[in-house]
């Protein structure tokens, strides 16, 4: 029994099934891109776009989705802390919310560029809105939770619980 040659796709993706090779002529032509391409995705795309109100007043724009914000979080004998980058974020538009197991930080870094899109060479810097939620490793007492920032960095020392820590009650007779 002859057994032909398998092509080097095969080859390389361990496939048996040779209905599948394209001639020289299909990958010039164009036709062999048109034929057995699988669909992407079948969700549709996310895409902002504009909204009718509830009252049909005017169109609002849809809540762009916020981007992580990189943080490092480390913890000392006594608290744990937290550190992110948030140069050209004003204070007011930054939000620092805690409990006793989570940290979430939230802000908005506007844009503020001279030109046009056509201007720019490249554009890697993050603009707009930004989030981030830390589940901390341990409770932490909230009331001497403090934030400061500095040259961009922003620091939050929030002080451990220490539950192994024991108080002797006097009791009381009436």
């Amino acid at each position: 029994m002859a057994r032909d040659k398998r092509s080097l796709f095969e080859w390389l993706t361990g496939s048996s099934n040779t209905s599948d090779d394209f001639s020289f002529d299909d990958l010039e032509s164009g036709t062999a891109f048109s034929r057995n391409i699988p669909a992407a995705s079948s969700e549709p795309r996310r895409t902002i776009s504009p909204t009718i109100a509830a009252d049909d007043t005017e169109p609002q724009q849809a809540e762009e989705p916020a981007g992580e914000l990189a943080v490092d979080v480390y913890q000392t004998p006594t608290h744990i802390v937290v550190k992110a980058m948030i140069a050209g974020v004003r204070p007011e538009d930054l939000e620092v919310s805690i409990t006793r197991d989570m940290v979430t930080i939230r802000g908005k870094r506007e844009r503020h560029t001279e030109g046009g899109s056509d201007d720019f060479f490249f554009q890697e810097l993050y603009w707009g809105a930004f989030a981030r939620t830390v589940v901390l490793p341990q409770e932490v007492d909230i009331e001497g939770a403090e934030a400061m920032e500095k040259h961009g960095l922003l620091v939050i020392r929030l002080p451990k619980l220490d539950k192994g820590r024991q108080a002797k009650l006097k009791v009381k007779s009436n």
